[in-house]
């Protein structure tokens, strides 16, 4: 099995596209980078409403690369992981539905991206084809497998890294040796998309003093946004109470 990354951006803040555009290639490197240092074979590359393409030129210091977008839909955010994800959507214009059947149309696959911050889409019904445990909030991972459960969605990883130090604190075990598809044992987008259709995942979450904290400020600042909600049959795990 292999190790991939399945959220992760380039940049070090959200929007301002123009503004970051140069350093795109520079982060990019970095997290490739960081992902091969770690351990990964993989690291899909999410920025928000955008996907640009990026030679590394074959190193072996860097992880593989794989296409992907964050799209902010009417509900929340969904990521697109395949080969051919959209160069760019308007944020907030589209339904998750409307995401979901662009993601299809396009060969990807469609992931709720952390369902229990920020995000109403988890009680969209359209046709997903996964559920992430997302690296900045893993104590909600049991609310997550509950409801992959009710959707019968297998779950993957994603570390929602925005800073090389994050990448790799939640990530996907894929299994791509038993597709029919014609090179499916490489770690090629297609080869991704068709083991998390097939249910061939597994989620991982990295512990250690530094995602402990990592994941300290983020629940701070997130908390005081309001973003972070929870289901009405859960006890809080630390994580807030959902916005008024």
């Amino acid at each position: 099995m292999l190790a991939v990354d399945l959220h992760a951006h380039t940049r070090f803040f959200h929007g301002h596209e123009d503004a970051a555009a140069a350093f795109d290639p520079l982060g990019v490197r970095l997290l490739a980078g960081v992902a091969r240092a770690r351990g990964l074979d993989g690291v899909a590359l999410t920025n928000h409403d955008y996907y640009r393409e990026f030679d590394l030129g074959g190193s072996g210091a860097f992880a593989t690369t794989i296409p992907g977008v964050e799209v902010t839909t009417t509900h929340g955010h969904v990521l697109v992981v395949g080969p051919d994800p959209p160069r760019r959507t308007a944020p907030g214009e589209l339904t998750p539905e409307e995401t979901v059947e662009l993601a299809h149309d396009r060969g990807c696959v469609a992931i709720i991206a952390h369902p229990y911050r920020n995000s109403t889409v988890r009680n969209v019904e359209a046709d997903f084809d996964a559920i992430e445990v997302n690296g900045k909030h893993p104590r909600t991972e049991e609310w997550v497998r509950r409801l992959a459960e009710t959707h019968d969605l297998p779950i993957v990883g994603g570390s929602d890294a925005h800073y090389p130090v994050e990448v790799g604190r939640a990530y996907t075990k894929l299994d791509l040796g038993t597709s029919g598809r014609p090179g499916a044992a490489e770690l090629t987008p297609e080869a991704v998309v068709d083991a998390i259709r097939d249910g061939r995942v597994e989620s991982r979450v990295s512990r250690g003093p530094i995602n402990r904290g990592v994941r300290w400020l983020y629940r701070e600042i997130h908390e005081d946004k309001g973003y972070l909600q929870r289901p009405e049959w859960a006890e809080s795990p630390g994580v807030g109470e959902p916005p008024k």
